[in-house]
């Protein structure tokens, strides 16, 4: 599994290609030429990047689930509507199709952060938003999410 580190500016072009940071360059070093696959994110309007590796093993867990069941075939359809494979090109840049770059509403300027095991591709104003909506209630999150006792029980 791999653990990114970072969030960095970037500028889109006109074709909607991005520059990869040299920074995740160096942390993916070793599964760049595997490609990515990008998709739309679940709970925000941004884009999520995946490592190729890291999507065979979301892709494991999903083919388990039962596709006769409505809300699994639901899911699985949502989950992977507008998915796409990107590699990297020869000068270092993405390029972001049409229809998930309007999805993310993105413009000329770019936030590319890391999200545990993916990078999320923002809109910068979006992205600020997001942030800035989300301090509020960032104290009772963390406290329910990482202050259960099962993590206690790990240190």
């Amino acid at each position: 599994m791999v653990n990114l580190i970072g969030t960095y500016e970037c500028k889109s072009d006109a074709k909607g290609r991005l520059m990869f940071s040299s920074a995740f360059k160096k942390q993916l070093s070793a599964v760049l030429q595997d490609g990515f696959v990008i998709k739309r994110a679940v709970f925000q309007p941004c884009l999520e990047l995946y490592p190729m590796k890291e999507w065979n093993l979301m892709m494991e867990k999903i083919n388990k689930l039962n596709r006769f069941n409505k809300k699994n075939n639901d899911f699985i359809r949502r989950f992977t509507a507008g998915v796409k494979v990107v590699e990297l090109d020869s000068a270092g840049r993405i390029l972001v199709p049409k229809d998930l770059f309007e999805f993310a509403g993105m413009k000329k300027q770019v936030v590319m952060s890391s999200s545990v095991n993916i990078i999320e591709i923002w809109d910068k104003e979006r992205y600020e938003k997001a942030i800035d909506d989300a301090a509020d209630d960032f104290a009772d999150l963390a406290e329910e999410v990482m202050g259960n006792t099962e993590l206690d029980e790990l240190s």
